[in-house]
């Protein structure tokens, strides 16, 4: 209905925006009175987001003008903001800024630059970037969860690891099944993802490329192709984190560093 009254694109998505910000106040009220008070909380997120997300668009805009190497840097830094992020989950950890960056920027690095070497991601600045960052992002979510987990199961297993060590286990060894445990618990939101593709939900790319025209097969093969890119950096992202983790939780003396007990 809104194509039929504005025709120039600007003002059709300000309006598709003003509908779906009209929405969120709907379901803003209706949890008010349900006596769930989001208020202020909602109404600030839809701000920064609107903010954030045109300026982000209009940033890109002179971005894309740029040549290819420019956007390997971009990624760089987002790799960086990704890590500060994923910080924050693992608070009480070692080392975690650190472990976070190497676990993100190998796992994700890693995969965007095979990826693009293989053809499979256009090196173009409007296809490096969002596809880039949608790696990079994945890669944060599970390297924040593996950690996060990771620490859950050494705060729970304290006394079962310095008695694998008193008995001569060294460290790697004490703490192997709680690395493992933490690096299935990131997986399996990306297994399940994987697993009902299609069928309980068509992703944001799939969409978008039906939307702007492209066969149905063609944009359906190429979300597959995400989705398993996706799967494959989680993996390497949550393993090598919780891989450093691992050694970074234990003094040279091989003794659990205090920060990290209940």
């Amino acid at each position: 209905m809104l194509n039929q009254f504005f025709q120039d694109p600007i003002q059709l998505a300000t309006a598709q925006a003003a509908v779906a910000i009209a929405l969120a106040l709907g379901m803003m009220f209706i949890a008010a009175w349900a006596g769930i008070h989001l208020e202020k909380e909602i109404l600030i997120a839809l701000l920064r987001g609107l903010v954030q997300v045109v300026a982000v668009g209009a940033v890109l805009l002179f971005i894309f003008q740029g040549p290819e190497l420019l956007g390997f840097v971009i990624l760089a830094g987002m790799m960086a903001l990704a890590a500060k992020t994923a910080e924050k989950r693992a608070e009480g950890l070692p080392d975690a800024f650190r472990v976070a960056l190497f676990g993100i920027a190998l796992g994700g690095g890693s995969v965007i630059l095979l990826m693009t070497w293989a053809g499979v991601i256009d090196p173009k600045l409007t296809s490096l970037i969002p596809i880039g960052s949608m790696i990079i992002a994945n890669s944060m979510n599970a390297a924040s969860l593996a950690l996060d987990r990771f620490q859950g199961e050494i705060r729970s297993h304290v006394g079962h690891i310095e008695t694998a060590l008193a008995l001569g286990a060294d460290p790697k060894t004490a703490v192997q099944p709680y690395a493992r445990a933490a690096v299935r618990a990131s997986l399996i939101p990306r297994i399940d993802s994987l697993r009902t593709l299609g069928i309980v939900w068509i992703p944001g790319v799939m969409t978008g490329m039906l939307l702007a025209g492209n066969q149905p097969v063609h944009a359906a093969l190429y979300q597959f192709v995400i989705m398993a890119m996706i799967l494959a950096v989680s993996g390497l992202a949550s393993l090598i984190s919780a891989l450093l983790m691992a050694g970074a939780i234990f003094t040279p003396a091989e003794q659990l560093k205090i920060n990290i007990r209940v």
